[in-house]
């Protein structure tokens, strides 16, 4: 806007805003789904100072407001991935591939409660889970039938595991060396994301310390022997999904990415040395624009800190690259073809901000596991996005509108606002501790619960539209209790005829070298190749490490 226009401006605004305050509008909140204010219309003068250079820049160059590579998906489409997992690892290994053949790009592993939780399929606090909402994986025999017939150096793997993440992989890379892959083509990527278990998810194991040492471990080892593997996936998806905001998805996920640098610093890495294979994940929610400008405000934060704080030499340090899934938590019961539209529209924001790998879910996922129908739709979603609807064809179509970069500017800001507040209270650990991400997000989640049942917050089929003649009759996928018996008995026959002499050498190792400050990767691995179970392996570090207890908030 030229300086000389700008009397002419004001006048013209002023003119306009006398206008339309005399007009009717309708009573509702006008504000993100994170309760910021949105105002009737943003102009130039909502971005006052704003450099193109400094605060948006061309894509792939500094500081990546416009995404992380120059051209975009006119160079190569997001990864297409389904997180998929159920019942034991044959079933699971069938829908991969049925997946594969319908056009998905990458795997995405649920596990079951008990594999995440570290015990084995037989163990009493297993009872009832086993298969339920993800694969039981047991031990190494279990990842190889879970992949029998899929080359791992041609597929991407993304596996959503926390806790024994440092074991999973292991199984993963050992699976890989037994179909002649070496660990240095395996790309893909391991959650190993510890903090916002802590802060959201609740599956943890072990207390805090020696939880960021495997992690850190993790990083030692993937530079050497696995430097095209993502190490860790710092996730906002479950933080956004215990019910924070979308600010608060965003300032929790990067402060938690910034103490991972921190470890790694702290471990003796250079930063250059594993940041570039750190990427996030974040949830895609029902806010149109809030969404995009949360995508676009992380990567212009991230990459100011890794240069301007840590130091980091390498561009590829800076680049914040994430994987996004719509929002689960948005889903209903109620009206379950509608989650359709809604999936489409979350994933449409998750690409206009820039995602590089999406997962879709599907319309069935508030009831149960999704079956292959629903799984199919929501695959097509991408793909139709992908090819019909035009939005691959520039980048960052939505850069330069008023609206856009003040509301990426304001999410920036509001995320400032929280780290100074970490900061504050001592960093990421100290907060966990004293429960300030909890609270945070508890008071976020009773606040949105708030508005929807006082209709401030519509949502359709559920608090207004609603059927009172509704039935449910769309197909649910049912898990057969008799995987659980077969599970069970399939974990106790290998244990009766593994060489239970090497695993009992193996796993005294690996409690030896857990006291010392050895990288326990490698150890971990050869327990895994001689066959020691998940339920084992995690159990020598129970008893080295601890387990964590939350402390109650009142």
């Amino acid at each position: 806007m030229r300086d000389t226009g700008v009397e002419k401006f004001k006048a013209a605004r002023e003119k306009w805003e006398s206008e339309f305050n005399s007009a009717k509008q309708r009573p509702v909140k006008y504000e993100t789904v994170s309760a910021l204010p949105i105002k009737e219309l943003y102009t130039p003068e909502d971005i006052t100072g704003f450099d193109y250079i400094e605060d948006l820049g061309f894509p792939g160059q500094y500081p990546y407001t416009r995404g992380v590579q120059n051209n975009m998906y006119r160079g190569r489409l997001w990864t297409m991935r389904q997180f998929a997992g159920f019942a034991t690892a044959k079933e699971s290994n069938e829908r991969y591939k049925f997946l594969l053949s319908r056009g998905t790009t990458g795997l995405s592993i649920a596990f079951d409660m008990p594999t995440i939780m570290g015990y084995d399929s037989d163990h009493p606090r297993s009872f009832g889970e086993v298969g339920r909402v993800g694969v039981a994986i047991d031990s190494l025999q279990d990842m190889e039938t879970l992949f029998d017939g899929i080359p791992l150096d041609k597929v991407s793997t993304s596996m959503t595991i926390n806790a024994p993440a440092a074991v999973v992989w292991s199984m993963y890379i050992a699976t890989a060396e037994k179909q002649g892959v070496p660990s240095s083509k395996l790309t893909g990527t391991i959650q190993n994301d510890i903090l916002k278990e802590y802060i959201a998810q609740k599956s943890w194991i072990f207390p805090p310390e020696p939880s960021m040492r495997l992690i850190t471990d993790i990083f030692k080892f993937a530079k050497d022997h696995v430097p095209k593997w993502n190490s860790v996936s710092i996730s906002g998806y479950h933080i956004r999904e215990a019910g924070a905001t979308a600010a608060q998805e965003l300032a929790f996920t990067l402060a938690d990415g910034f103490a991972y640098v921190e470890a790694g610093i702290a471990a003796g890495l250079d930063v250059d040395e594993f940041a570039p294979r750190l990427s996030f994940f974040f949830n895609s929610h029902v806010d149109f624009f809030e969404e995009i400008a949360k995508y676009r405000a992380a990567r212009r934060i991230w990459a100011k800190r890794l240069l301007n704080k840590y130091g980091a030499k390498d561009q590829r340090s800076w680049l914040l690259r994430f994987h996004t899934q719509t929002a689960g938590c948005s889903l209903t019961a109620q009206q379950p073809e509608n989650n359709i539209v809604r999936t489409a529209f979350q994933a449409l924001s998750a690409v206009l901000g820039g995602t590089q790998s999406l997962h879709t879910n599907s319309m069935d996922e508030v009831l149960a596991l999704p079956t292959e129908k629903a799984v199919q739709i929501a695959l097509r979603t991408q793909q139709i996005i992908a090819t019909e609807t035009g939005v691959t064809n520039t980048i960052d179509p939505l850069a330069g509108s008023y609206f856009m970069e003040a509301l990426t500017n304001k999410m920036e800001e509001e995320a400032e606002r929280y780290f100074a507040k970490i900061d504050e209270l001592g960093g990421v650990l100290k907060a966990i501790d004293k429960g300030f991400f909890q609270q945070e997000i508890a008071d976020a989640a009773y606040e949105y619960q708030r508005d929807v049942d006082s209709k401030q917050r519509i949502v359709v089929g559920v608090n207004e539209y609603v059927d009172e003649n509704e039935t449910l009759d769309i197909e649910i996928l049912k898990i057969d209790p008799q995987i659980e018996l077969d599970q069970v008995a399939r974990v106790q026959k290998l244990r009766e005829t593994r060489d239970n002499i090497r695993v009992k050498e193996t796993l005294g190792n690996l409690r030896e070298r857990a006291t010392t400050g050895d990288n326990l990767i490698p150890h971990i691995l050869d327990c895994v190749k001689s066959y020691a179970t998940l339920g084992e392996i995690i159990q020598v570090f129970r008893e080295v490490f601890g387990e964590y207890k939350e402390k109650p908030l009142f």
